[in-house]
């Protein structure tokens, strides 16, 4: 091996080399057998949108780290990677892409759209994914649209409706009007926005004597907007047609004597009775508020408790019906207009005010969320919410505290999940209705996985019709993901068990509420088990300019972008030097700070290289030969394993990355390899020399091991000079805990302490580093810097090329020498004039010590009758030690000590 054969320069370009090198010798393929301990990993199936973005590559770096470190200590890792194909994303892009809507083609041909679009973007972003260096094992590869994974959603639907916590039934859902499907709660999202408070005069029932609550029909004796009824602020008139009942507060003295009695609603002018309820406050808008069907949960709530009528105001695509009158045919946004317009014509509108509002919309198209009663297939949540609760209690959350997120998601859960989506790229509900009786038909789990629209049950119907209507409604999304870490086992096959629960769930913090909730509560209904003993979550990634990336923003910053300038390597460790749980900020000077410490990685190998592969030696052969810096930097090491060690089973990812830069950039490149040079390059021992080479490659390779999770690529590049193996395939390197010394730990930084003293003052001084220096003396008064200095004078005075060094107790006996004084002759010549020139001559004609003693004892010369002061004179001295020669003094500002230079 010769420096020649090394490249000058790391070119990140052959990362692709060794991508595709692993990816033909398949060295992350799980064995399974059992001969090694299991580590299974539960990976996140992303949706294919075609694009990873540097959410996914924060994700997946913690996932790829924790995978790689793993194997290196001794574990079989299955670490799979999913694509969760299914649901509104896809099939909003495929409605896009074609500017059609789903019902505008067969469902056969709309399917066919999703799966070609589908697995045109798993391809693209498992290339991706490969050029970041993650090691999945693709043989392990799950797709929840391929039949495989269909039949497992299938049957975990029958077992569970089988076990009664499945069911069918009409209940208000959230709808999204856009997609045209339900839409679970975890799966609304809300924003911000500002809107109008509307004030509108509801007045007295021109007819009063109504049974019921609520009489939908007008008496045909209307009211007249002038006659003072009770105020409503509403942000939904829009909805005033599906109003069956006003609520005010029981305790609310300006509206009690109203309790039990009617008025109109405006416009629609049906009659509609005052009730009282403890839910409602009196302090927002006026007190009274009325109930229609539905503006919201709150709404339901009370249809419910007090058997109010329904009233269906709107379609499936958020179209008004007949039942709103006058604005039937409209859409939302333009009946709230005209509503609003008609109000204030007719008189009922008093005012309106600007306020805030958090919006309920759909986390897909983000499209406002309205509520229907529908007919819908739902979990029955609350049956398990416990044992969720207790399950999560049970799992190693880190950070901790993202352990309430779905603690308090659990505690909130009202309604039950549904989970039937009126869509058509998506698992089928395993179901058939008889055309008789209307009895629900499920197939057998041999035949799984079915497509009711398609196939058929083998069976007649109990009540012998043979005729059936498919279940043409689909499972939500979360139904597919949410059994990832039983599919990753191989349920339902019996030897599943040895590959659940899994060891870990990444993920990030944004679907705790959903993938977290979910997974959780079904592998419980299913198995009885947790699904996952540690769960780590990440953050998101925020710009340069603090914001969250979104392109209309315009701050997003592709990984390939990155890795086209720096490779996929120096992104890995912005990635790594982060926090779980918490956001991170993207900074191009982090990238390239990366950069550059595996460029100061390469030189350093490089420079060393010529000397530690000309012969290899083991620790057993070489301990007694060790010098006190050897044992300095090896006990350092050895302890920077132990914490890197600790750090990656912790998941503290950016303790890895920070203590290894430190130790390898400072500790070694910076102190040691300075240190040792003059071993190598000057007439020295053997044993010294081999010793010192020794020190360099096992820092070296031992540092590469450390990295190996952070900088696959580059750590293979690097340690294809030292084995033909891969370094993915070894094992973490060993600790020796008899070089772990924290007394030569404290020498060691203190001999450096010495050595950088003097190195500042070379630099400061314009000396070369490798100048020689004449002689260095060292006074202190404390007796255990005398001993450390004295155990390392072969290493300072071999690094500081210093030919004769001295540690003394005390202090340096100096004194100033004044070796020059010249006339200012800015001052004398205006001064003295025709006499500046005997002043001259007499400075140039006396010797310097006889003009310095009388400077000393004077401050000014007498030069006949001449008198010259001190100051203007140019006087130039300099420092003398002991000996007469001139010395330079350093003053340690960390250690206690005087240092004393010969040049």
């Amino acid at each position: 091996m010769s420096n020649e054969e090394i490249p000058k320069d790391y070119d990140f370009k052959k990362e692709k080399f060794w991508e595709k090198k692993w990816e033909d010798e398949d060295i992350y393929r799980y064995i399974g057998d059992g001969s090694r301990p299991r580590y299974i990993i539960d990976t996140p199936p992303p949706y294919p949108t075609g694009l990873i973005h540097l959410g996914h590559v924060l994700n997946w770096v913690y996932i790829d780290m924790n995978a790689r470190y793993r194997r290196l200590k001794g574990h079989d890792v299955l670490f799979p990677q999913g694509w969760d194909c299914h649901g509104l994303p896809t099939e909003v892009k495929v409605e896009e892409t074609h500017g059609i809507k789903k019902n505008d083609v067969s469902r056969a041909q709309f399917r066919e759209y999703c799966v070609d679009l589908t697995t045109k973007n798993i391809a693209s972003m498992k290339s991706q994914m490969k050029a970041m260096g993650f090691s999945q094992d693709w043989n392990r590869e799950f797709i929840t649209m391929t039949p495989e994974y269909r039949k497992r959603t299938q049957y975990s639907f029958l077992k569970m409706y089988e076990e009664g916590l499945i069911y069918q039934g009409i209940h208000p859902v959230n709808w999204c009007p856009r997609c045209e499907t339900a839409i679970a709660f975890a799966e609304v999202e809300y924003s911000d926005n500002t809107t109008f408070l509307n004030y509108v005069n509801f007045p007295p029932a021109v007819d009063d004597s109504y049974d019921d609550i609520v009489s939908s029909q007008s008496s045909g004796k209307q009211a007249s907007p002038n006659d003072e009824g009770i105020l409503i602020a509403t942000t939904r008139p829009e909805l005033m047609a599906a109003c069956v009942a006003v609520v005010i507060h029981p305790e609310d003295e300006r509206y009690t004597h109203l309790l039990g009695k009617y008025v109109e609603v405006p416009l629609s002018h049906q009659k509609v009775k005052i009730i009282a309820d403890e839910e409602v406050d009196p302090e927002f808008g006026t007190g009274a508020v009325m109930i229609c069907t539905f503006g919201d949960k709150t709404d339901v709530s009370w249809v419910n408790k007090y058997d109010l009528e329904i009233i269906d105001i709107m379609d499936e695509t958020g179209i008004l019906t007949e039942a709103a009158g006058r604005y039937a045919g409209m859409d939302l946004p333009s009946a709230k207009k005209q509503t609003i317009e008609d109000l204030d014509a007719e008189g009922y509108l008093l005012k309106q005010e600007q306020v805030d509002q958090n919006v309920g919309q759909c986390w897909r198209c983000k499209t406002p969320i309205e509520i229907l009663v529908k007919k819908q297939w739902f979990v029955a949540v609350r049956e398990l919410i416990k044992k969720t609760k207790d399950a999560a209690e049970e799992m190693n959350w880190v950070p901790e505290h993202m352990k309430s997120r779905m603690v308090n998601w659990a505690d909130s859960m009202e309604w039950d999940w549904c989970i039937s989506r009126q869509r058509i790229f998506a698992t089928p509900i395993p179901v058939w209705y008889c055309k008789d009786c209307g009895k629900v038909i499920l197939p057998d789990v041999e035949d799984l996985p079915i497509d009711p629209t398609q196939d058929k049950p083998k069976h007649a119907c109990e009540c012998g019709c043979e005729e059936f209507i498919p279940e043409e409604d689909v499972l939500d999304t979360w139904m597919d993901s949410s059994i990832s870490p039983l599919s990753i086992a191989g349920w339902p096959n019996e030897d599943y068990i040895n590959h659940f629960p899994a060891d870990i769930r990444p993920q990030g913090h944004d679907i705790i509420r959903t993938w977290a909730f979910y997974t959780t509560l079904r592998c419980l209904a299913l198995t009885g088990q947790k699904p996952f003993s540690d769960i780590v979550i990440n953050g998101m990634v925020f710009g340069e300019d603090g914001y969250k990336m979104s392109k209309s923003r315009g701050n997003v910053i592709g990984p390939e972008e990155v890795i086209e300038q720096y490779g996929a390597d120096a992104l890995r460790t912005w990635a790594a030097n982060s926090v779980p749980g918490s956001d991170v900020i993207f900074d191009w000077k982090d990238i390239k700070h990366g950069y550059r410490f595996l460029r100061k990685f390469w030189n350093a190998f490089r420079f060393i290289s010529m000397q530690i592969f000309d012969e290899k030696v083991s620790y057993d052969e070489i301990k007694d030969d060790l010098g006190p810096l050897d044992l300095w930097i090896l006990s350092k090491l050895n302890n920077l394993n132990k914490n890197v060690d600790k750090a990656f089973a912790e998941y503290n990812f950016a303790d890895t990355i920070s203590s290894i830069e430190g130790f390898f950039w400072h500790d070694f490149c910076d102190e040691y390899i300075e240190a040792v040079k003059y071993r190598l390059y000057t007439d020295v021992s053997d044993e010294s020399k081999r010793a010192a080479k020794y020190t360099l490659r096992c820092v070296v390779e031992t540092s590469l091991k450390l990295l190996a999770p952070i900088v696959p690529f580059f750590v293979e590049e690097v340690y294809q000079y030292f084995d033909n193996q891969s370094i993915h395939t070894t094992s973490w390197p060993e600790v020796i805990e008899e070089l772990i010394s924290e007394e030569m730990e404290v020498k060691g930084e203190t001999t450096v302490e010495l050595i950088d003293e003097v190195r500042r003052f070379k630099s400061a001084s314009k000396i070369p580093l490798n100048a020689e220096l004449s002689e260095v003396n060292v006074y202190t008064s404390n007796n255990d810097l005398i001993d450390v200095f004295n155990q390392f004078d072969d290493d300072i005075k071999g690094t500081l090329k210093i030919n004769n060094l001295e540690i003394s107790s005390g202090k340096p006996e100096v004194h100033e020498k004044t070796i020059e004084v010249e006339p200012d002759m800015s001052q004398i010549g205006p001064k003295f004039k025709g006499d500046a020139g005997k002043i001259i001559g007499y400075l140039k004609s006396t010797d310097i010590e006889e003009i310095a003693n009388v400077l000393d004892e004077s401050h000014e010369l007498t030069i006949g009758e001449i008198v010259v002061p001190e100051d203007m004179l140019n006087i130039k001295k300099e420092i003398v030690g002991a000996s007469g020669k001139k010395v330079d003094i350093l003053q340690s500002e960390n250690l206690d000590m005087i240092v004393e230079v010969i040049r």
